[in-house]
């Protein structure tokens, strides 16, 4: 089903390789190991993986925490010899990543176009108050809606439910925007609108629905709700 524009009255934004570029994190690595683009590859796999078997072993942890583990598995796997203060530094990364150009302009312009935003991420809260800060998006949010407060992570259908009640807005009038597939597909599977924020220009999944739209940028899906 493609894009119904008429249907939404609130936003909910993914915050990490949405909000903000999670590649940044690479730079970090980049003073303790030789070769830093598989390792944050790795790192940032296994993070999202541990995310989702949590959700079937009633195993959950803050983000933050399930962040820290995936990097220690990154780190051991690539025989990196890096202390666990340096780990810690590494992982600290994560409170000041890099901000996309679209975003505080395109967030103001859905919200001067009547639209209520949140942030929706598996995020803990100390990580989602520092990016929210960092990025400075404060002023333009009604809202943020963590995994912490139901301890289930994406792409479980409570916490999209859960969102739509924080909201206060029926499932079926809330556009959730998220670089990750599988977040725009829970999105989908639990009733609101899936859009895609495609910043990289990579192929669609083959496995599961279509997002509800695609859009490279804010100011993108602020043209398609025409504001």
């Amino acid at each position: 089903m493609g894009f119904e524009p008429d249907r939404v009255s609130t936003i909910t934004v993914d915050s990490y390789s949405t909000l903000v570029d999670v590649d940044a994190a690479e730079r970090a690595l980049a003073d303790r190991v030789d070769d830093p683009e598989p390792v944050s590859r790795r790192w940032r796999a296994r993070s999202l993986e541990y995310t989702m078997v949590a959700n079937h072993l009633d195993a959950y942890q803050p983000f933050y925490e399930m962040n820290r583990d995936a990097l220690q598995h990154a780190l051991d796997a690539h025989d990196a010899d890096v202390s666990t203060a340096e780990r810690d530094e590494i992982l600290a990364v994560y409170h000041e990543l890099d901000v996309f150009d679209d975003v505080r302009d395109g967030l103001e312009r859905l919200r001067e176009g009547g639209y209520d935003v949140y942030v929706l991420s598996n995020g803990n809260p100390e990580m989602l108050e520092s990016m929210v800060a960092h990025a400075g998006i404060g002023d333009l949010l009604d809202g943020v809606i963590s995994a912490h407060e139901v301890e289930t992570f994406k792409p479980d259908v409570e916490l999209y439910r859960h969102a739509a009640g924080r909201t206060g807005t029926p499932i079926g009038e809330i556009a959730h925007v998220s670089a990750l597939w599988f977040d725009v597909q829970g999105a989908i599977h639990a009733g609101m609108q899936g859009v895609r924020a495609d910043r990289k220009g990579e192929p669609w999944e083959s496995f599961g629905p279509d997002p509800s739209l695609t859009v490279e940028t804010f100011h993108d899906l602020a043209a398609e709700l025409g504001v």
